[in-house]
């Protein structure tokens, strides 16, 4: 993205910075977005916060109920052909 022209805010009383209507739609940052605030040597870097909490498979693996006998990999193979063919991906 090409650097704009600098802008200028102001910091309120309550804390809070007033981020330009240009940088927000650039962004595509409506009311609500959640920033992560990140402090660095040249200043505070803004990012969208990710939707959903970093996980690792080791906390979620089994949480899904199933039912029937385990699928071997040669089915489950056969499965993800099936799909990606049925969507036009073959």
């Amino acid at each position: 993205m090409a650097r704009a022209t600098r802008l200028t805010t102001t910091l309120s009383t309550k804390g809070q910075v007033i981020l330009p209507m240009a940088v927000r739609q650039r962004r595509n940052w409506d009311t609500g977005t959640r920033l992560l605030v990140e402090e660095t040597e040249d200043g505070v870097l803004l990012r969208p916060a990710p939707a959903f909490a970093e996980t690792a498979s080791k906390d979620v693996f089994g949480l899904l109920r199933t039912s029937g006998p385990a699928k071997t990999l040669a089915e489950m193979d056969a499965a993800v052909l099936a799909e990606a063919r049925r969507h036009g991906r073959d």
